[in-house]
């Protein structure tokens, strides 16, 4: 069943959103090259309990930190460990939170130093394609619009983009109706409303769209091992179209 959240309730989240976009933005600083995912870890925990808010994730279906880190070929879920980053390297920050019983969601891909025009395109095309995404939130229009447009201009960059994992509505909980894929046809699935706040979130492979659990239990990366991206926001549908609410 899709939720549908009042003014209040939008409004809480949005406080919600603009918390967790600090606490992101904070956290891209710490990125470089020696800290470990760990570290990482440790201090996003630190920030969002400084705020006043709730890790989203620590203790959601037994996960057992309250970041998401995944590296390289890993697209999520990825637990923080002792794995020290390194030059090169991309790394996906998914971060949430819980501000007055609400759940916000966010995601970000980012280089590790300097690192190669192949992973820099990668994470301009996911970036991109979560602003094209975005602008096909309007009441009216349907889930499959989303996923058909963001699938459209991924394929015309040479990627593919992830099919067994894909976005989801949000609020009380983390993960409600609707799910929202990355790929589609246009017109189909759930019509959005004004009210409804979903996560869009592409998920991009530079190669094989085809993932395996890694081997922490939790985390997904590609079978190919090619190199993997992930952009994600919170957006509530209004009447006159989409407000990115984890908007940094």
């Amino acid at each position: 069943m899709i939720s549908i959240k009042t003014p209040d309730e939008i409004a809480i989240m949005r406080e919600g959103g603009h918390m967790l976009a600090r606490v992101m933005k904070d956290l891209f600083q710490q990125v470089k090259p020696g800290i470990t995912t760990e570290e990482l870890d440790a201090y996003a925990e630190s920030q969002i309990l400084k705020a006043g808010c709730q890790p989203a994730f620590k203790g959601y279906q037994g996960f057992p930190k309250t970041l998401c880190t995944s590296l390289n070929d890993e697209v999520v879920h990825a637990v923080p460990g002792r794995r020290a980053l390194k030059e090169g390297d991309i790394l996906t920050l998914d971060l949430g939170l819980i501000w007055q019983r609400f759940y916000l969601d966010m995601a970000r891909t980012m280089p590790v130093g300097n690192v190669g025009m192949e992973a820099m395109h990668l994470i301009h095309t996911t970036k991109k394609a979560l602003r094209l995404g975005i602008k096909k939130a309007r009441p009216g229009n349907t889930v499959g619009d989303i996923g058909n447009t963001v699938q459209r201009f991924v394929e015309r960059q040479g990627y593919n983009v992830v099919r067994n994992l894909c976005g989801h509505g949000i609020g009380k909980e983390l993960h409600e109706d609707p799910q929202i894929p990355n790929f589609g046809k246009r017109h189909i699935g759930a019509k959005l409303q004004e009210g409804m706040v979903i996560c869009i979130e592409p998920m991009i492979t530079a190669g094989d769209w085809k993932l395996e659990k890694t081997a922490d239990g939790f985390g997904f990366a590609t079978k190919d091992h090619s190199l993997s991206c992930h952009f994600e926001d919170t957006i509530a549908i209004g009447p006159n179209g989409p407000e990115v609410l984890t908007k940094v």
